[in-house]
C-alpha cells in the first residue's frame, strides 16, 4: 500500500515538473506492440529484465553494518593467525629475523648518511619499523626501514631547510617529515584508496629506481674515495663531473672503500658460482651471501681499529671513520610539528608520499605474486602510515620497505611476519651493546655498502628489451625518467614518469579508434582434418543439445576487422555482413573523452560505403545544407547505384562498461543524423555483448533497444527479433537428468507404436518423405539425443527441446547476447521491410 502511495506520489510531482516518465517509450504505445515476442510459454519461460535503480546503486557501495565489523578486523591482520602459531614458523621467524638484522644494522647507519642525519638515526627508524609493522602487515616479507631513496630525499629535505632555518635540527625535520608522511598515507590507507597506486605504471616504477640508483651510486662515489670539496647531492652528472675533476685528490679512504665493494662482489659471485655447480648446498650458500654485508663491515671495523686505535681524534685519523654512536634512544622525545617545520618542506611532501608508496607497495605486490598470497595495499599503507607516525617518537625518520632486505627474507623462508620482531630484538641489541664497536666504521667502506645495496635497483638490460618488446613507448617513458632524474633530481624524475604515463594514457583512451568488422565463416582443424568432418563420419545427429551440432566441433561463422587490423591473416576475405548494415566496434571503453573520435570515424566510413536512400530528397537548390551543396547547375544527381542503402548499424559493446550522458548524447545525434541520411527509410540500431546493467538502462532511456519509429504516425509493425535462449537447470542438473530418462523411455515407446502406425496408413508421397526424413534422423541420433523430447515452438516454428528460457530480457529485442544474433536479427529484418511484411522463417538462435 506503501509503494503504491509512493508511486502515484511520484508520477503526480513527475507531472507537475513536466518530466516525462515515459521517454523510454518514445512511441507511446503499449507494451505488446513494442517489439515484444509471442515467444510461447510452452517453449520458454517470458523474462523481462529489471532496470537497475538509484536506490540499488547506493545499496551498492554504502558501507553496512557487517562493512564497519570487517574494517576494524581486518585492521589487526595478525588476528587472523597468531592464534595458530607454531614452533615450525618461530623456527622459520628466527633465521629469517636474525639474518636480516645482520644486514639492517650496517645498512642502516649508512643509510642515515644518506638522510644527512648521525648514524643512530638510521638504528631508531629501523627499529620501529620491523617492530610496528607486524601488526598491520598483509605481507611476510615486507621489512620496513630506512631505504636509500627515500634516506636521500629526506637528506635533500633536511639541507634544504636548513639553509632557510638553520636553528632547527636536522633530526626534528626528519621526524616532521615522517609525521605528515605518514599521516597522509595511513589516511588513504583507513578510507581504503589503496587502488590509487595503481596509476603508477612498472616503467615509471622502474625508471624512478634506476634513476634513484645511479644518483645515489655516483653520490657515494666521492665518499668511497675520500674526495671532499664539492656537494654530492647535485645533480648526477655534475657529481660525475666533480668527481672525475677532482680524483687527483684520492685519498687512503679509497683503499678501505674500494676493496670493500670489490668483496662484496666477490663474495656474492662466490656464493652464486657454489650455488649453481653444488645445488645441495645452494641453502647454506645463500646464508653466506646475505651475511658479506655484515662480514665485510666487521672486518674493515677490526682493520680501523687496528689502524686508528691510537688516533681517535679527527685530525689525527688515517682515514674517516663513523664516530661516536650514542647508546640507547637518546633523541625520544615527541615531534616537533609547527607550521614553519610543514611550510618549510611542503614542495617536497607529494615527493616523499609518493616515493615511500612506489617502493613499499611494489615490493610487497611482487613478493606476494612470488609467493602465492595477495596483499591488501590499503592495509599496507595503514601499516606504513602508523610506522611512521609512531617511529618519531624515538626519533625515527621517513622509513618505507626495503628491497633488499625484503628478498632476503623472504630467501631465508620466512614464515610469518612476527620475524620483524626477532629483527628488532637484534637491532636493539646493536643499540645498546655495539655503538663502540661502530666508532670504528670505515666511512668509505660504508660508501661501499651503499653502492652495492642500490646496483640491485638498476633495470638490467635484458629487462628493458622484455619491455621494448612489449610496449615500445613505455621504453621511451623509462628512459625519460632515468635522464630527468640522472640531469635533475628525483623529485622530478617521478612526477616526469607518472604525469607522462598518465598522459598517454588520457591520449590512447581519447583517441581510441573503433574498427568495422565483417563475417569469416571458420572451421577447426586436427592434424590435416577438419574437426566437422570427424563428426559427420561418426555419425553425429542433426541435432545437439538445441538441435545443432556442438559449436566447437563444426564450422561457425566469427567476426572480424575488415582492414585485419588486428593480425589476422590478410589473405582470409572477410565478407561484409550485409548490404548496408555494419558491425562497428568499440576498442576501449566509450566516454565522454573519445565518444566524439569515435562516432566521427563510424559516420565518415559510413558515408563514404553507402549512398543516400532518396538522392533527390532536397526539393530546391536552398534546401540544401552549406556542407553539402551537390553537383553542379544542370548536372544530375550523382546516385552511385553500386552502394548500398543504408539499412541497420551493429554496435559491439563488449569493451564498454559504462557510458555517461555526453557519450549517449552523442550517439543519440548520430542516430539522428543517420536517420536524416537514410529517410525515408530509418536506421536499425542493435546492440551486441553489454555487460553492464546500468549501461543498458542508459541506453534504453535515449531509445536504443527497440525498434525504432518512422513515418508521420508513431506505429510499428509487428517485430518478431530473434532472442537468445538456454536450458534452465542446465544439461547436468539433477532435474534434467531424471527428465531425461523419462523422455528416453517415452520415446522409444512412441517411435514403436507410430513406426506401426505409419506402415498401416495410406499416405501420399509428401507425407512419405516427411515420415521418412523423421525417421532418419531418430536412427541417427544418440541415446542422448533421444532423451530429449523435441517440441514444436509456436513463435518461431524451430525444434527446441527441454525446458528453456530467454537469456535477455524480452522487452528490448535489440540489445542481443553476441554479434551473430545481432546480425541474425538484422538481416531478418531488413528483408521483413524489404517485402512489406512480417519476417519469416525467423527463429531462435
Amino acid at each position: 500500500m506503501a509503494s503504491n502511495s509512493a508511486t502515484k506520489l511520484g508520477h503526480g510531482l513527475a507531472k507537475i515538473l513536466g518530466i516525462k516518465l515515459q521517454y523510454r517509450d518514445p512511441t507511446g504505445e503499449a507494451r505488446i506492440t513494442r517489439g515484444e515476442s509471442v515467444f510461447s510459454v510452452s517453449s520458454a519461460d517470458t523474462y523481462v529484465e529489471e532496470e537497475p535503480t538509484a536506490l540499488e546503486w547506493i545499496q551498492g557501495v554504502a558501507p553496512s553494518g557487517r562493512t564497519f565489523i570487517n574494517w576494524g578486523y581486518n585492521l589487526f591482520p595478525f588476528t587472523q593467525w597468531i592464534g595458530r602459531y607454531n614452533l615450525q614458523w618461530l623456527s622459520g621467524d628466527l633465521v629469517a629475523g636474525i639474518t636480516v638484522g645482520c644486514v639492517v644494522v650496517p645498512q642502516s647507519m649508512a643509510y642515515a648518511k644518506l638522510a644527512a642525519l648521525p648514524p643512530q638515526f638510521g638504528l631508531y627508524s629501523s627499529f620501529m619499523g620491523v617492530l610496528i609493522y607486524w601488526f598491520f602487515a598483509t605481507s611476510k616479507d615486507i621489512t620496513i626501514g630506512p631505504v636509500a631513496v627515500m634516506s636521500t630525499v629526506t637528506g635533500n629535505i633536511v639541507l634544504e631547510v636548513a639553509k632557510s632555518h638553520p636553528n632547527i635540527p636536522g633530526h626534528v625535520v626528519a621526524s616532521a617529515l615522517a609525521v605528515i608522511a605518514g599521516s597522509i598515507i595511513c589516511f588513504i590507507g583507513l578510507v581504503r584508496c589503496g587502488w590509487i597506486v595503481d596509476f603508477i605504471s612498472l616503467a615509471a616504477i622502474s625508471a624512478y629506481m634506476t634513476g634513484s640508483a645511479l644518483n645515489i651510486a655516483a653520490g657515494q662515489v666521492p665518499a668511497l674515495m675520500g674526495i671532499t670539496g664539492f656537494s654530492n647531492r647535485d645533480a648526477t652528472y655534475r657529481v660525475v663531473i666533480n668527481t672525475l675533476k677532482h680524483l687527483g685528490r684520492t685519498k687512503v679512504d679509497a683503499a678501505m672503500g674500494l676493496t670493500a665493494l670489490f668483496m662484496l662482489y666477490a663474495i656474492r659471485s662466490a656464493c652464486n658460482y657454489g650455488a649453481r655447480r653444488m645445488p645441495t648446498r645452494a641453502k647454506t650458500f645463500f646464508f653466506l651471501s646475505t651475511l658479506r654485508t655484515a662480514f665485510v663491515i666487521l672486518l674493515y671495523t677490526l682493520i680501523s681499529w687496528l689502524v686508528n686505535r691510537h688516533h681517535r681524534k679527527i685530525n689525527d685519523r688515517v682515514f674517516a671513520i663513523l664516530g661516536t654512536v650514542p647508546r640507547g634512544f637518546q633523541n625520544a622525545a615527541v615531534p616537533t610539528v609547527n607550521k614553519t617545520i610543514i611550510k618549510a618542506f611542503a614542495s617536497q611532501l607529494p615527493a616523499s608520499v609518493i616515493v615511500i608508496l612506489i617502493e613499499h607497495i611494489a615490493i610487497a605486490k611482487s613478493f606476494g605474486r612470488v609467493n602465492n598470497y595477495t596483499i591488501d595495499p590499503s592495509q599496507e599503507m595503514v601499516a606504513i602510515g602508523v610506522t611512521n607516525l609512531l617511529g618519531p617518537l624515538l626519533g625515527a625518520y621517513p622509513a618505507t620497505g626495503s628491497f633488499t632486505r625484503t628478498a632476503i627474507k623472504s630467501k631465508a623462508g620466512v614464515r610469518t611476519p612476527f620475524a620483524g620482531v626477532i629483527t628488532a630484538i637484534v637491532v636493539l641489541l646493536a643499540i645498546y651493546a655495539l655503538p663502540a664497536v661502530f666508532f670504528y666504521i670505515p666511512s668509505s667502506s660504508l660508501s661501499a655498502v651503499i653502492i652495492h645495496a642500490v646496483g640491485d635497483l638498476i633495470t638490467p638490460p635484458n629487462t628493458i628489451y622484455q619491455f621494448w618488446r612489449i610496449s615500445p613507448l613505455e621504453v621511451i617513458i623509462f628512459f625519460a625518467g632515468v635522464l630527468v632524474t640522472v640531469f635533475s633530481s628525483i623529485e622530478n624524475g617521478i612526477y616526469t614518469t607518472i604525469c607522462v604515463s598518465i598522459a598517454i594514457f588520457l591520449f590512447r583512451v581519447v583517441k581510441a579508434k573503433g574498427r568495422f568488422l565483417g563475417k569469416v565463416k571458420i572451421h577447426s582443424v586436427v592434424g590435416d582434418h577438419l574437426i566437422d568432418d570427424e563428426v559427420k563420419h561418426a555419425g553425429g545427429g542433426q541435432y545437439g543439445s538445441f538441435g545443432s551440432n556442438d559449436p566447437d566441433k563444426s564450422a561457425r561463422n566469427i567476426f572480424l576487422p575488415i582492414g585485419h587490423n588486428d593480425g589476422s591473416n590478410p589473405e582470409i576475405d572477410v565478407e561484409s555482413p550485409y548490404p548496408g548494415i555494419f558491425i562497428y566496434r568499440f576498442t576501449e571503453g566509450f566516454n565522454y573523452p573519445n565518444a566524439n573520435h569515435y562516432l566521427d570515424y563510424m559516420v565518415s566510413t559510413i558515408f563514404r560505403e553507402t549512398r543516400r536512400t532518396n538522392p533527390a530528397s532536397y526539393g530546391k537548390l536552398g534546401d540544401r545544407p552549406w556542407n553539402d551543396p551537390g553537383p553542379r547547375r544542370g548536372r544530375p544527381i550523382i546516385s552511385e547505384p553500386n552502394k548500398p542503402t543504408l539499412k541497420a548499424i551493429i554496435l559491439d559493446l563488449s569493451s564498454v562498461n559504462n557510458v555517461d550522458i555526453t557519450s549517449v548524447q552523442h550517439l543519440i545525434d548520430v542516430r539522428n543524423q543517420l536517420d536524416r541520411y537514410a529517410a525515408p527509410d530509418h536506421v536499425d540500431w542493435h546492440l551486441a555483448c553489454i555487460n553492464n546493467r546500468w549501461t543498458k538502462r542508459a541506453l534504453a532511456s535515449a531509445g536504443f533497444g527497440y525498434p525504432s519509429p518512422h513515418g508521420e504516425a508513431p506505429t510499428f509493425q509487428r517485430w518478431k527479433p530473434i532472442f537468445s535462449v538456454a536450458e534452465i537447470g542446465g544439461q547436468d542438473s539433477a532435474a534434467n537428468a531424471a527428465e531425461h530418462r523419462q523422455n528416453e523411455q517415452e520415446v522409444k515407446r512412441q517411435r514403436t507404436r507410430d513406426l506401426e502406425q505409419a506402415k498401416s496408413t495410406v499416405v501420399d508421397s509428401e507425407d512419405k518423405d516427411v515420415i521418412t526424413r523423421q525417421f532418419e534422423a531418430q536412427s541417427q541420433s544418440s541415446g542422448s539425443d533421444l532423451g530429449r523430447k523435441i517440441s514444436a515452438s509456436k513463435a518461431y516454428g524451430v525444434a527446441v527441446g527441454n525446458r528453456v528460457a530467454v537469456v535477455h530480457g524480452l522487452t528490448r529485442p535489440l540489445f542481443h547476447i553476441d554479434l551473430t544474433s545481432a546480425l541474425q536479427s538484422a538481416i531478418a529484418n531488413v528483408e521483413m521491410r524489404g517485402e512489406g511484411g512480417l519476417a519469416k522463417g525467423v527463429g531462435t538462435d
